[in-house]
C-alpha cells in the first residue's frame, strides 16, 4: 500500500503532465521537492532554465524573489511559486526605497545587484550577478570604473578581496550564512583532520578565510565532484548535501554548525516553506501566481538580462 507521500507525488506528477508544467528547484528545497524536479539547480542556473524552457507553466520551488526573475525573463509564461510567504532574509535587508536614495547619492557608480533581491531592487540596477559569476562580471568591468554592489557585505567583501576592487558595499546579509559558527568549524576540522571546507561567499570573511573553496553551491558542488579528499565540511544552507551525496558517492558531507548550540546545523526556513502538499496544492489550483509591476518588471529585465549575456 502507498504511503501519503508516494499518492502527493504520483498526483504531482499527473498535475505536471496535465498542465504540460516546468517544476524548478533550488538547492536549498527539502528533499522530497528536489527529487521530484524536473530541474535543479543555484539562482543562475534556475534563471538560465526559465529563460530557455517552451513550458508554459513554471513552477519554481524556491524563494519570492526567484519567482520574480522567472516571471521578469518569462511575462507570457504562468509563474508559480508554491508559498508566497517564501521570501528571503537578504533580499528583505535591501528595501528599494532606501536603496534607490543610496544610488541617488553616488550617480557616477555603476549599480551591481545580487540576484538576491527584488525586482525593484533589481530596477535600480545596472547589472545583476549571482555568486556564482560576481567575479567574473566584476573582472569584466574597467579596473577603475566605480561600483556599488548589494546587499550582501560577505559576498561584496570577497569580491574586493579577490579583485582588489574597492565596490561601496551595502550592509545587507543572509541570516543563514551569516550565522556560522568559526570555532565550531575549528573543532569539526580538529575531529575530521583530513576533510575539506567548503564554504558558501555569503559567509563572513573569517570563514572564508579557512575555506579549502570558497564558491557558490554549484561552484561547491563541481569541486566536490573532481576533488578526491575523503569528507568535507559544507558551510551553507544543508539542502545542497542532497545533491552532494547523490553526485558524489562514497564520500562523506558534513553540515558546518550554526553559532547556535542548539542548531546542528543551518537551514533556511523559508525555503523549507515549501512543501510537496503545497505543491500539489498550487499545480492543481494555478495559484498563487508570481506577478510582477510591469514598469519595475521593465526597468529589471536589462540587468538580468545583462546578466546572462555575461555568464555565457
Amino acid at each position: 500500500m502507498k504511503n501519503e507521500a508516494e499518492l502527493l507525488k504520483e498526483e504531482i506528477l499527473r498535475l505536471k503532465a496535465e498542465k504540460g508544467a516546468l517544476i524548478m528547484a533550488h538547492y536549498y528545497q527539502r528533499d522530497e521537492i528536489q527529487e521530484i524536479a524536473d530541474f535543479i539547480g543555484d539562482s543562475l542556473a534556475l534563471a538560465r532554465q526559465a529563460a530557455g524552457t517552451d513550458a508554459p507553466v513554471i513552477v519554481m520551488c524556491g524563494v519570492h524573489f526567484m519567482g520574480e526573475t522567472a516571471k521578469i525573463l518569462c511575462p507570457d509564461k504562468t509563474v508559480l511559486i508554491p508559498d508566497p510567504e517564501a521570501g528571503c532574509s537578504l533580499a528583505d535587508s535591501c528595501d528599494p526605497g532606501e536603496f534607490a536614495r543610496f544610488v541617488a547619492e553616488r550617480p557616477d557608480h555603476t549599480v551591481v545587484s545580487y540576484v538576491n533581491t527584488s525586482a525593484a531592487v533589481k530596477a535600480h540596477t545596472d547589472i545583476v550577478v549571482t555568486s556564482g559569476n560576481a567575479r567574473r562580471i566584476i573582472e569584466s568591468l574597467p579596473a577603475d570604473e566605480k561600483i556599488i554592489f548589494g546587499p550582501d557585505r560577505n559576498l561584496g567583501e570577497y569580491i574586493n578581496s579577490v579583485t582588489g576592487r574597492r565596490m561601496v558595499l551595502w550592509d545587507g546579509a543572509c541570516h543563514v550564512h551569516d550565522r556560522f559558527s568559526l570555532e565550531g568549524i575549528l573543532e569539526m576540522k580538529k575531529a575530521h583532520p583530513g576533510a575539506k571546507v567548503l564554504v558558501h561567499p555569503e559567509c563572513r570573511r573569517p570563514l572564508q578565510l579557512i575555506a579549502d573553496k570558497v564558491g557558490s553551491t554549484a561552484a561547491l558542488l563541481d569541486f566536490a565532484r573532481t576533488d578526491d579528499a575523503p569528507e568535507y565540511i559544507v558551510v551553507t544552507e544543508s539542502g545542497i548535501l542532497l545533491e552532494m551525496r547523490k553526485k558524489c558517492p562514497g564520500k562523506v558531507f558534513l553540515p558546518a554548525p550554526a553559532a547556535d548550540s542548539e542548531c546542528q546545523c543551518n537551514q533556511c526556513e523559508y525555503m523549507k516553506l515549501n512543501t510537496l502538499e503545497k505543491l500539489r496544492d498550487c499545480l492543481r489550483d494555478c495559484v498563487p501566481a508570481v506577478e510582477v509591476d510591469p514598469e519595475i518588471a521593465e526597468k529589471a529585465l536589462r540587468p538580468i538580462r545583462r546578466m546572462l549575456e555575461l555568464s555565457r
